[in-house]
């Protein structure tokens, strides 16, 4: 039986799923507060992935004059390698040029090849490297950047 694809604005209802995934994803999650911030954050812009009713990812970006900073991006660990960060990314980056982005940027984990090589087929490149950015382990952070 295939599944129902949605992808819709994050509400304060997905709150408590999304930090489910953060904490299953991240060495150092945001927590409940942070996201309930980042709903009352004009620059913010979060969307969620769900199967059926089953909130499966999360991401989202700031929106800066006409620049768009990725913040977030996570798919819950029993739905990767299925395709979905590809399409919630696709996602973000129709909504940023609806928000006439002109350009898209993230910093990745220097380690994170999985997740460099999926940002570098919708065409980020890496334009420089934020030295010890990353803590619990430390590591530098790749700046990736796209032009929309």
């Amino acid at each position: 039986m295939m599944q129902t694809i949605r992808i819709e604005k994050m509400t304060r209802e997905d709150i408590e799923d999304i930090v489910a995934i953060e904490n299953a994803t991240f060495s150092i999650p945001w927590t409940i507060d942070s996201f309930v911030k980042e709903l009352e954050n004009s620059h913010a812009h979060y969307y969620v992935l769900k199967l059926d009713d089953h909130l499966a990812g999360y991401g989202g970006f700031w929106k800066i004059i006409d620049e768009g900073h990725i913040t977030n991006v996570a798919i819950c660990e029993q739905y990767r390698g299925m395709g979905y960060g590809k399409r919630l990314i696709q996602e973000l980056l129709e909504e940023a040029k609806k928000m006439n982005i002109q350009r898209m940027t993230l910093e990745v984990r220097e380690s994170n090849t999985r997740a460099i090589k999926a940002y570098e087929k919708f065409g980020f490149i890496i334009e420089g490297k934020r030295r010890r950015y990353y803590t619990n382990p430390i590591e530098d952070a790749m700046i990736m950047w796209l032009s929309l």
